[in-house]
């Protein structure tokens, strides 16, 4: 057995076979062993996050979703604001969905303690806070997907499964390459009605194909928030700046520096001025669309001492196959436009860190992209085994 054993992951090159496709088969072989529980864990765990926001919607239903009622007349944000301060209760963010079906989301702050409800619209009943018992869960199935539930060691071993990984599917890429032209659709199709070990085999290599490149992306934009240095050459190659020799001089742009020490001061003066409000929501929400004229989720952050300003931040789905990309305009206590900070306006380099996130959780497009993910994810946890079950039917056949 320990002869069939050694012979199994020891092979010698084929009659034929290139020395770098040899190259790749024993990579290929050895880091699929070294790294197939890590990249089981991580795609598996990927699968059971996936869908974290729609479970916890679904099960708080009676809070985020309402009925829509006709002809009703629709709370405004200011009759919102004016019946929760009413209940000596200080509104501190306002989310509005542009679906008239959803609650609007309330964060408000009551005897210094800092809450969030949802109100209905419709009928002005306060919903309720949403049910939290779910997040324990959720939270040890993150956990286990960046540290594998033992803290920055963790995080370390899964970073390099994850790099282990980003090979594996090159490698698999160049072993997927036919030989010849007329191999291609062999080489693309799953043949139903074969044997367990020729279904469990095309299994492996058409499906590994077909996902290759979404695989890829997942692993680079995870590494992308474990290595600093995977952060640099991905900001780097998309025209930004290296963060190693920003940390070393320290220095921007003259006009970025300028115009972000110009809005500080401006911030220091309104706060010193302490004006009082002399807009209302529904004024502020009217300027934003001006500005952004689209309907898309809403969310409003009310002046406080940290910032003398309205932050209006909207996800504009109107581009390209409905990407989600965030816009905000801020206003001063009188209403006035102070900045305009919109998504297609910013450099490649910030435009990636700002989806960074969604683009890693297939959030980026909303459920149908998530649905992707989450089949993807499933494919690339079946990967280890059917590469497991491959090297072990060839052990079986290993003559001694």
């Amino acid at each position: 057995m320990k002869k069939k054993l050694l012979k199994s992951i020891f092979r010698k090159r084929r009659k034929n076979e290139t020395f770098f496709k040899y190259l790749m088969w024993i990579s290929h072989f050895w880091l699929g062993i070294l790294s197939s529980i890590v990249v089981f864990m991580v795609c598996f765990t990927g699968c059971l996050y996936a869908f974290k926001n729609q479970i916890t919607e679904i099960y708080n239903r009676d809070k985020v979703f309402v009925e829509k009622v006709s002809n009703a007349k629709r709370f405004s944000a200011d009759d919102v604001q004016n019946q929760f301060l009413k209940n000596h209760k200080k509104i501190t963010v306002l989310t509005v969905s542009n679906d008239e079906g959803r609650s609007v989301s309330v964060s408000y702050e009551e005897n210094g303690v800092a809450q969030t409800t949802f109100f209905n619209q419709y009928t002005g009943e306060e919903l309720g806070a949403v049910d939290t018992s779910l997040n324990v869960f959720f939270e040890t199935v993150l956990d286990l997907h960046k540290n594998l539930l033992m803290g920055n060691v963790g995080r370390q071993i899964l970073g390099a499964g994850v790099l282990m990984f980003v090979f594996l599917l090159f490698s698999g890429f160049v072993l997927w390459l036919p030989k010849r032209i007329r191999n291609l659709k062999q080489s693309l199709t799953v043949k139903w009605n074969a044997r367990f070990q020729r279904l469990n085999y095309d299994l492996h290599n058409t499906l590994g194909f077909y996902t290759f490149l979404l695989l890829f992306f997942i692993a680079i934009t995870g590494l992308y928030v474990t290595y600093p240095w995977v952060k640099n050459i991905l900001i780097v190659s998309l025209g930004g700046e290296s963060i190693s020799s920003i940390n070393a001089e320290n220095k921007e742009s003259d006009d970025a520096f300028t115009g972000l020490l110009s809005d500080m001061i401006q911030k220091q003066n309104e706060k010193k001025e302490g004006q009082k409000v002399k807009i209302s929501l529904d004024e502020i929400l009217k300027k934003a669309d001006d500005v952004l004229p689209y309907k898309a989720v809403t969310t409003i952050e009310l002046p406080n001492e940290e910032n003398p300003r309205f932050v209006v931040s909207k996800i504009n789905t109107t581009h390209f196959l409905g990407m989600m990309l965030p816009d905000e305009v801020t206003f001063d206590k009188n209403g006035e436009l102070k900045t305009k900070d919109l998504f297609l306006d910013k450099p490649l380099n910030e435009q990636f860190t700002a989806l960074v996130k969604p683009l890693h959780t297939g959030e980026i497009m909303g459920l149908p992209s998530i649905i992707l993910y989450f089949i993807v994810c499933l494919i690339g946890c079946s990967l280890p085994v059917t590469g497991i079950v491959i090297w072990w039917h060839r052990l079986q056949k290993q003559k001694v």
